[in-house]
């Protein structure tokens, strides 16, 4: 997983440094678990834009990923190690002993060839799924369910991790990667490993037109607006805007948006470093 730099022989690749693509393994990915992805170009149904700065950006079909895991006690064959346009990780095609193909999260060091299990009683093994009831204290597990049979909720991007502190009861302690400590019910499930791409935020564009591959527009400042457009907007000269906020006025960096009577707030242990 490395880091690709380049010589700036261009302007654009003065910067560039963007992954080696080494652990891909094809680039043509299983036809019957895609599906088309329509974009909206930040409009809703009547046209209105209701996002500002998404539009554009390369066509790109969705990969149906298994977050479930529920296939249980049958063993799964990895395929292949593909990337996926929609997320920062990459994704593993692996088949069933049935002959069923389906896509995951594909872990750290996951390797075609290898065999990986989901269920109870299943070896906690980079790659397997299981409950959290069985994964020794002190494991990194990733997508992980906040619910049973929900299917994974947290730590599914690139190089995410959570590590299980302790059970207690019903509940497993998660330390997660914002720095979080909360309680998950012990018959959730995780599979074991982080993900893979752990270099993915070692990854510069090197140019704007990256940005517009990927579909996002250029972003502009609120305190570069006029007082019409934007709360921050206006004055003479540079002025800093006073004090920050979003374009409808809702106060930033610091204001706190979640709601204190949220019913999972029990089972936040410590909130997340700031």
């Amino acid at each position: 997983m490395a880091i690709r730099k380049f010589k700036p022989v261009t302007p654009g690749q003065r910067n560039k440094a963007i992954s080696s693509f080494e652990e891909i393994t094809t680039n043509k990915p299983q036809k019957s678990l895609l599906e088309p992805l329509k974009r909206t170009g930040g409009r809703n149904n009547t046209g209105q834009m209701t996002m500002r700065y998404i539009g554009g950006g390369h066509k790109k079909m969705y990969r149906i990923i298994d977050f479930l895991r529920n296939k249980d006690n049958m063993p799964a064959q990895v395929l292949t190690i593909e990337y996926d346009p929609n997320r920062s990780a990459r994704i593993a095609l692996v088949q069933y002993a049935d002959g069923e193909k389906r896509y995951i999260i594909a872990p750290n060091g996951l390797q075609v060839g290898q065999t990986v299990e989901s269920g109870s009683g299943v070896a906690p093994e980079v790659g397997n799924t299981l409950p959290l009831s069985e994964i020794p204290v002190g494991t990194m597990v990733h997508a992980i369910e906040l619910r049973p049979g929900q299917g994974a909720a947290m730590a599914r991007s690139a190089g995410t991790f959570a590590q299980l502190a302790a059970r207690e009861g019903n509940h497993a302690i998660l330390r997660l990667p914002s720095g979080e400590t909360r309680m998950v019910l012990v018959s959730c499930r995780a599979t074991i490993g982080v993900v893979s791409n752990t270099d993915h935020n070692l990854e510069s564009f090197g140019k704007a037109g990256r940005s517009r591959w990927l579909g996002r527009r250029p972003h502009n400042r609120g305190v570069v607006m006029n007082p019409h457009d934007h709360p921050m907007g206006g004055g003479e000269g540079r002025a800093t805007g006073g004090h920050p906020r979003s374009r409808k006025g809702l106060p930033a960096k610091g204001y706190k948006t979640r709601n204190p009577k949220a019913a999972s707030n029990r089972f936040i242990i410590e909130r997340r470093k700031k």
